[in-house]
């Protein structure tokens, strides 16, 4: 009988595949841009798990993809984590998003450092989401900061270079900001396949 509930249990909460269609997890937190959203098998981040943002450089939009979500989760009083900035945050424009200061933190680490420091905040499970920049990241590393969302149940995201997208990675969700076209594009999203379309930046800005 409990075999029974518990595959009830599992049906309800659309973690199954019934032979038909995509997998699809409810397991998801909005990302406050609904076009984004909208192309999401799950309608959102990923929860507890690792989400890639690749970029060509900074300062074009990759942050502000996250303002939404940093807001709510540092208003609900959730602790946010940066973990090797590549830049110092200009609190004026965080502010101006919604963002509560008092419930970030700023890690200055690099390389294996700022690894081992973003796992560590991952798996306390304190923290409503962890940011990172690693530069020089391996499959292995990251598929332990994979682990680590798993375990404290966290948001992760990590940025890297947007020339890593040929490259294979365990992460839940990877999105590619791009220039030319300014869009964004999904390149790997868990529970279905990713959208032929990319999705325009004026449609997330």
């Amino acid at each position: 009988m409990s075999s029974v509930v518990a595959l009830n249990h599992l049906l309800d909460a659309r973690r199954l595949w019934r032979g038909q269609g995509s997998i699809v997890s409810s397991d998801t937190q909005p990302t406050g841009h609904s076009a984004l959203d909208a192309a999401l098998p799950g309608g959102g981040w990923p929860e507890s798990a690792l989400s890639e943002i690749l970029f060509a450089s900074t300062g074009i939009g990759e942050l502000r993809l996250l303002w939404p979500t940093l807001a709510r989760l540092t208003t609900a009083r959730e602790r946010v984590v940066l973990v090797g900035p590549p830049h110092v945050p200009y609190p004026q424009a965080w502010l101006a998003a919604g963002i509560d200061l008092r419930q970030l933190t700023i890690v200055n680490a690099q390389g294996r450092d700022a690894l081992w420091a973003a796992e560590q905040c991952l798996r306390s499970g304190s923290c409503g989401a962890v940011l990172c920049w690693p530069r020089q990241v391996d499959d292995r590393a990251l598929r332990r900061l994979q682990v680590a969302a798993e375990t404290g149940q966290t948001l992760a995201f990590a940025y890297r270079p947007l020339c890593e997208a040929v490259n294979p990675s365990p992460a839940a969700l990877r999105l590619a900001v791009e220039t030319q076209p300014a869009q964004l594009r999904v390149i790997k999203c868990r529970g279905g396949l990713a959208p032929a379309r990319p999705i325009p930046t004026a449609a997330w800005h």
